[in-house]
Protein backbone atom coordinates (compact mmCIF):
# COMPACT_ATOMS: atom_id res chain seq x y z
CA UNK A 1 0.00 0.00 0.00
CA UNK A 2 1.65 3.43 -1.14
CA UNK A 3 1.86 5.98 1.75
CA UNK A 4 -0.24 8.86 1.20
CA UNK A 5 1.65 12.23 1.86
CA UNK A 6 0.54 15.91 2.01
CA UNK A 7 2.36 19.06 0.72
CA UNK A 8 2.99 21.42 3.57
CA UNK A 9 3.82 25.30 1.78
CA UNK A 10 6.37 27.21 4.27
CA UNK A 11 7.71 30.08 3.43
CA UNK A 12 11.45 30.97 4.43
CA UNK A 13 14.25 33.42 3.74
CA UNK A 14 16.73 33.13 0.92
CA UNK A 15 19.34 32.87 3.01
CA UNK A 16 16.91 30.24 4.94
CA UNK A 17 16.54 28.23 2.26
CA UNK A 18 20.03 28.03 1.78
CA UNK A 19 21.21 26.76 5.28
CA UNK A 20 18.75 24.29 5.13
CA UNK A 21 19.51 23.12 1.96
CA UNK A 22 23.25 23.15 3.37
CA UNK A 23 22.48 21.18 6.37
CA UNK A 24 20.40 18.80 4.29
CA UNK A 25 23.02 17.77 1.98
CA UNK A 26 25.49 17.75 5.09
CA UNK A 27 23.34 15.42 6.78
CA UNK A 28 23.03 13.52 3.66
CA UNK A 29 18.97 14.23 3.14
CA UNK A 30 17.12 15.80 0.66
CA UNK A 31 15.31 19.49 2.41
CA UNK A 32 11.73 18.14 2.89
CA UNK A 33 13.12 14.90 4.63
CA UNK A 34 15.42 17.12 6.99
CA UNK A 35 12.63 19.27 7.77
CA UNK A 36 10.39 16.33 8.77
CA UNK A 37 13.17 15.11 11.20
CA UNK A 38 13.84 18.81 12.46
CA UNK A 39 9.92 18.99 13.11
CA UNK A 40 9.45 15.24 14.75
CA UNK A 41 12.99 15.75 17.20
CA UNK A 42 11.44 19.27 18.11
CA UNK A 43 9.85 19.32 21.63
CA UNK A 44 8.82 22.71 22.95
CA UNK A 45 8.28 20.71 26.72
CA UNK A 46 12.49 19.81 26.37
CA UNK A 47 12.97 23.16 25.14
CA UNK A 48 11.11 24.56 28.49
CA UNK A 49 12.63 22.05 31.18
CA UNK A 50 16.41 23.23 29.66
CA UNK A 51 15.65 26.78 29.95
CA UNK A 52 14.13 26.20 33.97
CA UNK A 53 17.79 23.97 34.12
CA UNK A 54 19.63 27.02 32.78
CA UNK A 55 17.97 29.55 35.23
CA UNK A 56 18.47 27.22 38.20
CA UNK A 57 21.90 27.26 37.38
CA UNK A 58 21.69 31.17 37.07
CA UNK A 59 20.25 31.16 40.38
CA UNK A 60 22.59 29.56 41.91
CA UNK A 61 25.70 31.22 40.79
CA UNK A 62 24.55 34.84 41.55
CA UNK A 63 23.42 33.24 45.30
CA UNK A 64 26.76 31.75 45.25
CA UNK A 65 28.50 34.90 44.14
CA UNK A 66 26.68 37.41 46.01
CA UNK A 67 27.64 35.07 49.15
CA UNK A 68 31.42 35.79 48.11
CA UNK A 69 30.73 39.35 47.51
CA UNK A 70 29.47 39.90 51.32
CA UNK A 71 32.69 37.30 52.57
CA UNK A 72 34.87 40.17 50.53
CA UNK A 73 32.93 43.12 51.43
CA UNK A 74 33.07 42.09 55.23
CA UNK A 75 36.71 41.03 55.00
CA UNK A 76 37.62 44.31 53.61
CA UNK A 77 35.77 46.31 56.13
CA UNK A 78 37.33 44.67 58.78
CA UNK A 79 40.45 45.45 57.41
CA UNK A 80 40.11 48.95 57.27
CA UNK A 81 38.81 48.77 61.02
CA UNK A 82 42.15 47.06 62.32
CA UNK A 83 44.36 49.87 60.13
CA UNK A 84 41.79 52.51 61.59
CA UNK A 85 42.78 50.79 65.46
CA UNK A 86 46.33 51.03 64.53
CA UNK A 87 46.44 54.59 63.19
CA UNK A 88 44.80 55.53 66.30
CA UNK A 89 47.63 53.38 68.42
CA UNK A 90 50.12 54.96 66.87
CA UNK A 91 49.09 58.73 66.45
CA UNK A 92 51.16 61.42 67.98
CA UNK A 93 49.36 62.88 71.05
CA UNK A 94 47.58 65.98 69.93
CA UNK A 95 50.14 68.09 72.27
CA UNK A 96 53.40 66.47 71.51
CA UNK A 97 52.67 68.00 68.06
CA UNK A 98 55.06 70.40 67.04
CA UNK A 99 53.68 73.55 65.57
CA UNK A 100 54.52 75.53 63.16
CA UNK A 101 55.31 79.14 63.45
CA UNK A 102 55.30 82.10 60.99
CA UNK A 103 59.46 82.32 60.77
CA UNK A 104 60.21 78.74 60.28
Amino acid sequence: MAIVTERIPILVTAQEKARIAREAEAAGMSMAEYLRRAAAAYDPAHDARQFDAIAEQIIRSATQAERALDAALEAVAASERRISAMEQQHAPAPAARKRRTAGA
